[in-house]
């Protein structure tokens, strides 16, 4: 088990690179503690793979270093690395028997015997594999295939880390919720560092303490699930967490009126909003809002605005409302028990649920 640092690190695939988006990873740095769970979550050609092929060895970074517990492993092949990955499609051998697979690293490692039986037995039980064990593994199911894949990572005591590059993608859905609270169950119990690549914002919140989210190359914020969804770092992460995403209004500040506004409607935002703004040394100003702290009225309060009702989709416990403004739509997420709602609503936006962005980024509001 090992702290993996990431020290001022880029990579390219480009030979001659002239610009940052000829970077699959920009520069970053970044640190994986011993025995966390981390997820490295970001949408497809964010440069997630690529991340997690540096970190074992399968690929040489371009600038920067890899560090295992402060040494440089830059030139140290995967094998010296003592990294188990774990592939988006099972690795095993289809030939041998599921305990046969399970031993393979232990016997590579010329482990003795005694010891090979029961760390075998303590992983299959664990995976619940363990009726599967005498079974040739090319007659074994997609999810059988892919818990055996895991296994083989999870059976050797010196691993550094485990690295999970979407393991679930051909898992049954029925299944996938299970075997996500089986690895955290492996995670609690034998204490080693693991990163998981996905996709999916459900399987990371599930199975990590801590999400790293990836954006064009780099990783824009790295939080747990609650600081990702109620203070997202960059307009991406509120984006792309939450369902729905955050609704975004891109603001123009009148210094002369002291007034924000969002195309021709003002918004009627505070005193501390409103200073935020001034100080801004840009124009690539937005305002973030999570459809769950939006509160919508049937009729005219006071600081709420009138929009026009696109949709409302009524999904059982909850319903989501579609509305309009500025000729942009927004959602709001509203209570099973919400009022009528006619074509012209009112919404308000709590001030203590606001999240402002200068270039991307956000800005804290000082509200003192």
């Amino acid at each position: 088990m090992a702290e993996i640092v990431l020290k001022t690190l880029a990579h390219t695939y480009s030979a001659n690179p002239q610009s940052a988006k000829d970077y699959a990873i920009r520069h970053m740095e970044h640190v994986w503690h011993q025995g966390g769970a981390y997820a490295l979550l970001g949408p497809s050609g964010c440069g997630k793979s690529t991340l997690l092929n540096i970190i074992s060895g399968l690929l040489a970074p371009t600038e920067g270093d890899v560090l295992f517990d402060g040494q440089r492993v830059n030139e140290l092949p995967p094998e010296e690395r003592n990294i188990a990955q774990v592939f988006q499609f099972p690795v095993i051998y289809d030939t041998m028997t599921v305990f046969d697979n399970l031993a393979f690293p232990l016997r590579n490692m010329n482990t003795p015997e005694y010891r090979v039986k029961p760390k075998v037995l303590e992983v299959a039980d664990i995976l619940e594999l363990t009726p599967l064990l005498s079974r040739k593994a090319k007659n074994l199911t997609a999810d059988e295939k892919q818990k055996v894949s895991m296994g083989r990572g999870l059976v050797r005591d010196d691993v550094t880390a485990i690295l999970f590059d979407e393991p679930l993608t051909v898992i049954d859905p029925q299944l996938k919720w299970k075997l996500r609270r089986k690895l955290k169950e492996i995670h609690e119990r034998f204490n080693i560092t693991m990163i998981y690549v996905t996709h999916d914002q459900l399987e990371a919140s599930t199975f990590a303490d801590k999400i790293a989210v990836m954006y064009e190359g780099q990783v824009v914020q790295f939080g747990t699930p609650r600081e990702l969804f109620e203070t997202p770092a960059h307009t991406f992460v509120g984006y792309f967490i939450g369902s729905p995403g955050m609704n975004f209004f891109e603001l123009r500040y009148d210094q002369a009126q002291n007034t924000a506004y969002f195309g021709d409607q003002s918004l009627p935002l505070s005193n501390a909003y409103l200073a935020t703004l001034k100080k801004a040394e840009s124009d690539n100003l937005k305002l973030g809002i999570r459809p769950e702290f939006i509160e919508v009225h049937s009729s005219h309060e006071p600081d709420t605005i009138a929009v026009q009702k696109e949709n409302l989709q009524d999904l059982g416990t909850y319903a989501i409302l579609t509305f309009s403004l500025n000729q942009q739509t927004f959602k709001a997420r509203l209570p099973e028990d919400h009022p009528d709602l006619g074509d012209t609503v009112y919404i308000r936006f709590p001030d203590d649920k606001l999240s402002l962005y200068v270039d991307e980024y956000r800005v804290e509001v000082d509200h003192e």
